[in-house]
């Protein structure tokens, strides 16, 4: 296979990645919007995390949110837990990595409160402590998963919303996961601020 076959293979499988998400997937991002938009009006804010690609998604929605995505609007309240190095070290540190999200929504997070995490996965423990402790919280979870949606899935209660990308490549995971983003900031903005 050439090098041009490469890029072509990997620009099919994103494309047919999201077309497949798209078919099944649309209601639940709609939703996870309304739930995001409900704590905004309601004067509450949206934490987010994730490791590695997923701790960057995490800072790209809360970027989109704190400053603008494609508008000019007021900035919104959202913080994304993977950008302190101190606290991360630190927590990591004295305690455990496990800890590195769940001790931050502890100190962070108040009921109405949204916590959207990144998991390709769905097995991240430090994201499942994150999603237990959000719950003891009385905090909404909304929750990007991929592959079977792993341990995340099943820490879910009934009032939480998994979107699971309907693959097994965590390349297309994510790239997918970026485009539910920007879905959420779209959506976000137009419920709140209109056409």
């Amino acid at each position: 296979m050439s090098l041009q076959d490469r890029i072509f293979q990997h620009f099919t499988d994103s494309i047919q990645t999201k077309q497949a998400a798209l078919e099944i997937l649309g209601p639940f991002i709609e939703t996870a919007s309304q739930v995001m938009v409900e704590a905004l009006i309601n004067d509450h804010k949206i934490l987010s995390c994730g490791n590695g690609g997923s701790a960057g998604d995490a800072q790209h929605f809360s970027s989109e949110m704190l400053n603008r995505f494609e508008r000019e609007r007021p900035a919104l309240p959202a913080i994304a837990l993977s950008t302190d190095t101190s606290t991360l070290t630190s927590i990591a540190n004295d305690y455990h990595f496990d800890e590195v999200f769940a001790k931050q929504i502890r100190a962070l997070g108040q009921p109405g409160d949204v916590l959207l995490v990144y998991s390709t996965s769905g097995n991240s423990s430090n994201v499942i402590k994150a999603i237990n402790v959000a719950h003891e919280k009385n905090m909404p979870v909304i929750a990007l998963t991929g592959k079977n949606g792993g341990i995340v899935a099943n820490v879910l209660n009934e009032t939480d919303i998994e979107i699971r990308v309907p693959a097994d490549s965590t390349a297309r995971i994510q790239e997918t996961h970026l485009l539910v983003s920007h879905c959420f900031c779209d959506l976000i903005d137009h419920q709140l601020f209109g056409g």
